[in-house]
């Protein structure tokens, strides 16, 4: 039956590339967004633990909110979500551990099993970087709008308590996530070649 499923998924591959391309893309960006929303609740309890959340971490100021408060790129405020605060320095190493783990393992399932790609793989991770660290900037940046309303609805609103907040932790992690899973997509159509495929239609060109 595996065997079937995998002839038919070739063909169709073959007939429907960009189509094959983006719903293995599709399927191991969910199960990557799964790994995060496990780890990530995890390594901020940790983190808790040794008093991180006490130190906080804002940086790069652009500007200020509605209501006057300074806008930070990374705006993490020391002290527990639930009393006011940001979550601190332990929020952040959790958001940031866990997406770099779940993306490092990304970056080598999209390469082997979405675009099957046979370029330099040093240059295919020095662009990878890149465009993590560039989209890592702008969904911090936009995590200032939508973090605080979400942990208030399921803290205060809802009365969630642990449970909310690790409930709020779940949909932050989603839409931080979705994010990257729309902007992606191209990028990876660019960093993952297959140059044998290149090489191919080069000598047959020349034939």
């Amino acid at each position: 039956m595996f065997v079937a499923l995998k002839s038919k998924w070739n063909s169709f591959s073959k007939k429907h590339l960009i189509i094959a391309q983006f719903i293995s893309f599709f399927i191991v960006s969910n199960g990557v967004t799964l790994l995060q929303m496990v780890i990530m609740p995890a390594f901020r309890h940790i983190f808790e633990q040794i008093a991180l959340i006490d130190h906080s971490f804002q940086i790069w100021q652009i500007g200020s909110s509605p209501n006057g408060q300074p806008y930070f790129v990374f705006d993490y405020a020391a002290g527990t979500i639930a009393q006011g605060g940001g979550g601190g320095l332990a929020y952040f190493l959790a958001v940031e551990i866990s997406m770099g783990i779940a993306q490092i393992i990304n970056f080598f399932l999209q390469r082997k099993v979405t675009f099957r790609a046979k370029n330099n793989v040093m240059q295919a991770a020095f662009w990878y970087v890149l465009a993590y660290a560039v989209i890592s900037v702008g969904a911090a940046a936009l995590q200032g709008i939508y973090k605080t309303p979400i942990y208030n609805l399921f803290i205060n609103i809802w009365h969630g308590g642990a449970a909310g907040e690790t409930a709020a932790d779940v949909v932050t992690m989603i839409i931080n996530s979705a994010i990257s899973f729309w902007v992606f997509f191209p990028i990876f159509k660019f960093i993952f070649k297959n140059d044998s495929k290149s090489k191919d239609s080069k000598a047959g060109s020349n034939v």
